[in-house]
C-alpha cells in the first residue's frame, strides 16, 4: 500500500512540470507501455493496424472487437448520420484560404455543431465521426480553389472511401490512397488519456461544453508543433535532407544537434524502444512505395539517427517515433504539402478523444460522470505577503 500512496502524493517537484507523471484520472480506451506502445482496449496496436477504421472505432465505443455482424450494422449506422449541410461549404468560403488548415477544421467542428447538436453526448459523438470524412474532403477542395462541381456524398461507403471521393484527384491511385488513409486513421486514432488534445478535450467537456466545443478545443490544442504538428515538421525536416546517402544523412543530422535543432521523427515520452507506428508504417512503404524518394530518406534516417542520439546519455529513447513515416507516405500518395498532415491526425483522433469524452460524461463514477477539471495552483512565494 505504501508504494501505491507514494505514486498519488504530489510533490513541489511536480509543480509548473505541465502535470507530467501525475495521476488524474482513468482511461478505457488505451494505454501505452515503453516496449509495445499504445494498445486499444488492450489490443497493441501492431495487431490492429489493418483492421477498417471503422471497427477500431467500434472498439474504442464498446471496448471489444466486433463481430461480422455488429462492423456490418456499424457502418450503416455511421451511414445514416453521415449527411453534411450544404452550408457548411458556404462556412468555408468565407475563410482565409492562407489559414492553417488546423484553424479550418476547428471551424469546421465547432460549424457542425452549430449545425445540430442533440446535448446526449454519445449521439453528438457519433454524429461528428460519421460527418468528419465529408467535412474533411470539403476542407480540402474549398482551401484549394475547388468549392465548385463537389461530388456527391456517397453516405454508404466507407470513412477513407468518402473522403477520396469528395476530393476526387486526379492521376491518383485512389485505392493506394485509401489504403494508406485507413492505416494511418487507425494508427492514430488514441493515445492514452493525458496527451494534451485529449486531456484539453475532456477538460472541457468537464464543464458540460458541447461535444463539438470539447473536440473544437482538442483540435486547437492538437495544432501546436510540440504537438500534433509535429508531423508536419517531419516531413518538412525530411525535405531539407534531400539524400538517401547515409554519410551525408549523418552529417546533416549532426549539424542539426550542433545547431540545437531537433531531429524531427525520433524519440518519445512513454516509449523505450522503436514505436510500433512506426514499424507499421515503414513496412507499409517496403510494400508500397520502397523506390519513393522521401521514403529512402527516412529508410536511412532510421538507421543513422538513433545511433547518432544514443551518443548522448540524456537521451532515453532515439528511436523512431510515428510521425517519422507518416508524412513520406501522406506525400507519396498525392499530399505534397505537410500543413495538412495535423488535420488527419485530429480526423483520427476525434474517435479517440470522443470516446474518451463518452466515458467521463456517462461512464465514470457509476455513471455520474467526471466533476469539471479544477486543478489547484499555489501562490508563489514572493508573492505569499499579500495572503492574510
Amino acid at each position: 500500500m505504501g508504494d501505491e500512496e507514494d505514486l498519488f502524493t504530489v510533490r513541489t517537484s511536480h509543480l509548473n512540470t505541465g502535470l507530467r507523471g501525475v495521476p488524474v484520472g482513468t482511461c478505457r480506451t488505451s494505454f501505452v507501455t515503453p516496449t509495445e506502445g499504445v494498445h486499444y482496449c488492450g489490443y497493441p496496436i501492431a495487431e490492429l493496424a489493418h483492421y477498417p477504421p471503422e471497427d477500431i472505432v467500434y472498439l474504442l465505443f464498446n471496448k471489444e472487437l466486433p463481430n461480422d455482424a455488429q462492423s456490418a450494422a456499424f457502418k450503416a449506422d455511421l451511414a445514416s448520420r453521415g449527411h453534411v449541410p450544404p452550408s457548411i461549404a458556404a462556412v468555408f468560403h468565407t475563410l482565409p484560404k492562407d489559414g492553417h488548415p488546423m484553424d479550418w477544421l476547428s471551424v469546421g467542428v465547432h460549424t457542425l455543431g452549430m449545425m445540430d447538436t442533440t446535448g446526449d453526448w454519445k449521439e453528438d459523438t457519433m454524429n461528428l465521426i460519421a460527418r468528419m470524412p465529408r467535412m474533411m474532403g470539403l476542407l480540402f477542395r474549398i482551401r484549394e480553389g475547388r468549392g465548385d462541381d463537389i461530388p456527391e456524398d456517397d453516405v454508404s461507403a466507407s470513412m477513407v472511401k468518402r473522403f477520396v471521393q469528395t476530393l476526387d484527384l486526379d492521376d491518383i491511385d485512389h485505392d493506394l490512397m485509401e489504403r494508406i488513409l485507413a492505416t494511418y486513421l487507425v494508427l492514430h486514432m488514441d493515445h492514452g488519456g493525458g496527451n494534451l488534445s485529449t486531456f484539453t478535450g475532456k477538460a472541457i467537456a468537464s464543464g458540460h461544453a458541447t461535444v463539438y466545443a470539447s473536440i473544437a478545443g482538442a483540435m486547437n490544442a492538437l495544432s501546436g508543433p510540440l504537438h500534433g504538428r509535429a508531423n508536419q515538421s517531419c516531413l518538412e525536416f525530411v525535405l531539407r535532407i534531400g539524400t538517401s546517402d547515409a554519410e551525408e544523412v549523418e552529417a546533416f543530422v549532426r549539424g542539426e544537434l550542433e545547431a540545437k535543432r531537433p531531429v524531427f521523427g525520433f524519440g518519445h515520452a512513454v516509449l523505450r524502444a522503436e514505436d510500433p507506428r512506426a514499424t507499421v508504417q515503414f513496412a507499409l512503404g517496403e510494400e508500397l512505395c520502397p523506390d519513393d524518394d522521401n521514403f529512402k530518406i527516412i529508410r536511412t534516417l532510421r538507421e543513422v539517427a538513433p545511433r547518432v542520439l544514443s551518443e548522448n546519455p540524456k537521451i532515453s529513447n532515439p528511436n523512431a517515433n510515428v510521425d517519422i513515416a507518416s508524412g513520406a507516405l501522406l506525400h507519396h500518395v498525392g499530399f505534397k504539402d505537410p500543413t495538412y498532415y495535423t488535420t488527419f491526425f485530429g480526423w483520427a483522433r476525434v474517435a479517440g478523444i470522443g470516446a474518451q469524452i463518452v466515458d467521463e460524461r456517462t461512464v465514470m463514477r457509476s455513471g455520474k460522470g467526471t466533476p469539471i477539471y479544477r486543478p489547484k495552483y499555489f501562490a508563489e512565494q514572493q508573492n505569499l505577503r499579500h495572503i492574510e
